[in-house]
């Protein structure tokens, strides 16, 4: 790893770190796996924007970053010198979206990360308007049913009172939530950059490329800022820093001797 790869992981690890022991120091994150907590506004949501879910970064980019790094990179190859778009660079970012979906979407049923999450004491709650939760079967949240006293009226006890019209999605809690966001930010940032240092080591691009270089400097600088504001607000410093090391893994992939 060097050149523009090792100022990334630097500056990537800095920020999962430092974002990490000060949420530990402060005690300003909130953990996403207890059920009691997460589908609650964080604590400080009122009085710090970047703790809430609704901050329109969370929004409009981490929630699609594999969405934005795809972009960012296909800009970045579309408009490169003949000699730099290789298959090679496009079977990388192949490799980097399998990582993508199978930790986060799907691997012959359940996602890596929701199979962690099971292994380790996970169970499946829907949490209710008042604030009280109930157990479902696992299935709905690997399937991410919306569930409604109507349509389900078997896990619903005649006793609760529930708004009428309310319908709710079960999510997996308990266990070991791995943070997917730090995964996705991690290996994000570091595969824009090994993309990104054959674009600078050239010298010489039109103004498209440059364009291009450009777009992918701004989203990496995004992804740092995001990975901060994810280590100091949620997720249990164990969570993020497994979600660190499933990105550095799924980035490695693509800088085995094949694609060499």
């Amino acid at each position: 790893m060097s050149d523009l790869r090792l100022a990334a992981f630097t500056a990537i690890t800095f920020a999962v770190s430092f974002g990490t022991a000060y949420s530990i120091l402060y005690g300003t994150y909130i953990d996403t796996s207890d059920p009691l907590l997460a589908h609650l506004a964080h604590p400080l949501a009122k009085t710090v924007y970047w703790a809430r879910k609704s901050n329109f970064i969370n929004v409009y980019f981490i929630k699609l970053a594999w969405g934005w790094t795809s972009a960012a990179f296909l800009l970045l190859w579309a408009t490169s010198s003949p000699s730099t778009r290789t298959l090679t660079r496009m079977m990388q970012w192949l490799v980097e979206t399998a990582c993508w979906l199978t930790f986060t979407t799907w691997f012959f049923g359940p996602a890596v990360i929701d199979r962690v999450v099971l292994a380790s004491g996970g169970e499946c709650f829907v949490p209710l308007p008042s604030g009280d939760l109930i157990t479902v079967p696992t299935n709905y949240c690997l399937t991410k049913s919306t569930v409604t006293q109507t349509t389900h009226p078997d896990i619903f006890s005649s006793s609760l009172v529930i708004p009428e019209g309310w319908s709710g999605i079960p999510r997996l809690r308990k266990g070991h939530d791995v943070s997917g966001h730090i995964f996705l930010l991690t290996m994000s940032m570091l595969f824009l950059a090994d993309q990104l240092r054959l674009s600078l080591r050239s010298g010489t691009s039109s103004t498209q490329h440059k364009v291009a270089i450009a777009a992918n400097l701004i989203l990496m600088g995004i992804w740092i800022f995001a990975s901060l504001t994810t280590s100091v607000y949620f997720h249990s410093p164990f969570e993020k820093v497994t979600g660190y090391v499933l990105g550095l893994a799924g980035f490695a992939l693509t800088q085995a001797s094949v694609f060499s």
